[in-house]
C-alpha cells in the first residue's frame, strides 16, 4: 500500500512544509498554511508529452506563421498586440462583477461570427445561467459552444473533440484535477491545472483565456508562477460607482506592456471607449483654479487628463496630505520643492491632489502639472483652459525632458489645445508642424511665472 504524504502548502506564494507553521517560510504571511495530500509516488498523473528537440543555430531557427485574430473590439486587440495568436494563453483577473464574463462571451461571439469555434467552459454557472446572460447580450451564434463543467480531464477530452480556436475557463480556481487529492483553488489545483490547460493550447494551437480570481490585495489568487506562465496578464481596474472599466497590461509576449483599454459598461455589455481622453476632463475646469491639463503616456497611447488641487488653510496641528491617483512620496516632494525654490508657504496648508475619472498616473512626466495646480490653487490664479503641461521636476527645480513628447503634443492638438508648456531640452528636433505653441521652460519658477 503506498503511502501518503502530508504537506503544507502557502495559498499565497506555494511554498511547503511537512509541519503547520503560523508563518509561511517564503513570502511572511501570517495563517496562510493549509494541509494538502501529496500525490503517492508512482501514482503521477502524466502530463502531455512534448516532442524531444535538439540544440540549434538561432539563424536556422525557422519561423512559424501565427496570423493574429482580431476580435473586433480594436480595443481589446491592440493590448492584446494586434488581435488573438494562435496557441497564447491570456490570464485575466478583476474583482468580482468588473465584467471579466461579459467581455469575454463578448470576444466569444465576434469570433464565432466570423466562421472559428469557440468553447466556453463555465464552472461558475450552469448553461441555463450563461444564456440568459448571452441573450442580454444579444449573443447568439452556433460556433459558440458552451459547457459547464470543472472537472479537468473532461475539458481537455472537449477541447481535443471540437478543436476550437478559443477557449475561455471561467474561472481556474473552480477547476480540479481529480489526480490531485486536494480541493479546488489550492496552489496545487490551480498550478497543475493551468500548466496542463496551456500545454493544450501551445499543442493543438487553441488560445485559451484563464479567469482568475483576486485576492484583497487585488492580485490574482494563487502561486505567482501562474502569471509566469501565462503569455499575457491582463488586469480589470474600475471604480465601483463608475460605469467606465480600464483592462491593464502587465506582461505581454506579443506586443507592449503596461497598455491600458478603456471599456464602458452598457446595458448591451462592454463597449470600447473612442476617446479615452475626453473622460478624463471634467466640464467645470474653466472657472476653477488649481486644475491642470497634463499628457501622459499609458503603453503606446497618449492620454490627456486632468489634475485638480485644493489648498486651504489647516485648522489644526498638523496639516494634512491626501492624494488618489498620484504617487503620494511624488507629491510630497513636489511640495517640498515648490515651498523651498519657488517660495510657496505651504507648511501650514492643507492639500487635497486628485486625478478626474480615477486612472492611475504613474509616470515623472505629471510632475509639472501637479505643481502647477497646487500653486494655481494657493495662488487663486486659473489657469487658461487651453494649456497642457508636460515635465519631470528636479529637487533643483529644473525641469526635465520626458519621452515621447511628439506623441503627447499631437494628442493635446487634436482635442484642440492651443498651448503646451514643455521642457526646453524636448523641443530639439520636434517637428514645427504640430499645430500647437511650444513654450519652453527650464526651471519650474518659469512656469509659475505663466499663471502669474
Amino acid at each position: 500500500m503506498t503511502k501518503t504524504n502530508v504537506v503544507y502548502v502557502c495559498q499565497h506564494c506555494g511554498w511547503k512544509s511537512l509541519k503547520w507553521v503560523g508563518r509561511c517560510g517564503g513570502c511572511g504571511e501570517w495563517d496562510s498554511t493549509i494541509e494538502e495530500l501529496g500525490t503517492p509516488a508512482g501514482s503521477g498523473y502524466k502530463s502531455f508529452t512534448i516532442s524531444r528537440e535538439l540544440p540549434q543555430p538561432i539563424t536556422q531557427v525557422k519561423l512559424l506563421e501565427c496570423p493574429s485574430i482580431e476580435t473586433g473590439m480594436e480595443e481589446f486587440d491592440r493590448i492584446l498586440g494586434g488581435g488573438l495568436i494562435a496557441g497564447s494563453a491570456v490570464l485575466i483577473g478583476g474583482t468580482p462583477g468588473i465584467g471579466k464574463s461579459t467581455l469575454l462571451l463578448q470576444v466569444c461571439q465576434y469570433i464565432s461570427k466570423k466562421g472559428y469555434t469557440t468553447l466556453y467552459v463555465t464552472g461558475e454557472e450552469s448553461v441555463a445561467q450563461t444564456k440568459l446572460r448571452a441573450e442580454r447580450l444579444s449573443i447568439l451564434s452556433d460556433n459558440l459552444l458552451v459547457v459547464a463543467e470543472t472537472n479537468l480531464d473532461f475539458i481537455l477530452e472537449n477541447i481535443h473533440n471540437t478543436r476550437p480556436t478559443l477557449v475561455v475557463i471561467d474561472s481556474i480556481q473552480m477547476i480540479y484535477k481529480s489526480q490531485i487529492e486536494s480541493a479546488p483553488g489550492t496552489v496545487a489545483q490551480v498550478r497543475q491545472c493551468a500548466n496542463d490547460l496551456i500545454s493544450v493550447a501551445k499543442s493543438t494551437g487553441s488560445a485559451i483565456f484563464l479567469v482568475g480570481h483576486v485576492t484583497k490585495q487585488g492580485i490574482i489568487a494563487g502561486p505567482k508562477v501562474l502569471e509566469h506562465m501565462a503569455d499575457t496578464v491582463l488586469y480589470f481596474e474600475g471604480e465601483k460607482f463608475q460605469c467606465y472599466r480600464i483592462l491593464r497590461v502587465v506582461k505581454n509576449r506579443f506586443g507592449s506592456t503596461d497598455e491600458i483599454g478603456i471599456f464602458e459598461m452598457r446595458k448591451n455589455g462592454l463597449q470600447p471607449v473612442d476617446n479615452p481622453s475626453e473622460i478624463f476632463i471634467s466640464q467645470g475646469r474653466r472657472i476653477s483654479a488649481g486644475s491642470a491639463i497634463i499628457s501622459c503616456m499609458e503603453g503606446t497611447r497618449a492620454l490627456l487628463v486632468e489634475i485638480q488641487a485644493l489648498v486651504t488653510r489647516a485648522n489644526f496641528g498638523m496639516p494634512e496630505r491626501k492624494v488618489s491617483g498620484v504617487d503620494y512620496n511624488r507629491v510630497s516632494m513636489i511640495l517640498a520643492i515648490l515651498e523651498k525654490r519657488i517660495g510657496l508657504k505651504l507648511g501650514g496648508q492643507d492639500v487635497f491632489v486628485n486625478i478626474v475619472g480615477g486612472v492611475q498616473v504613474d509616470e515623472p512626466a505629471a510632475d509639472l502639472g501637479i505643481a502647477m495646480t497646487i500653486t494655481s490653487s494657493f495662488k487663486e490664479k486659473v489657469i487658461p483652459s487651453d494649456i497642457v503641461f508636460v515635465g519631470e521636476v528636479g529637487l533643483g527645480g529644473e525641469v526635465r525632458s520626458v519621452s515621447q513628447i511628439e506623441i503627447r503634443l499631437k494628442e493635446a492638438q487634436r482635442l484642440g489645445f492651443k498651448r503646451a508648456i514643455v521642457p526646453k531640452d524636448n523641443t530639439k528636433g520636434i517637428a514645427n508642424d504640430l499645430g500647437i505653441e511650444l513654450s519652453e521652460v527650464c526651471y519650474l519658477s518659469e512656469a509659475v511665472e505663466i499663471i502669474g
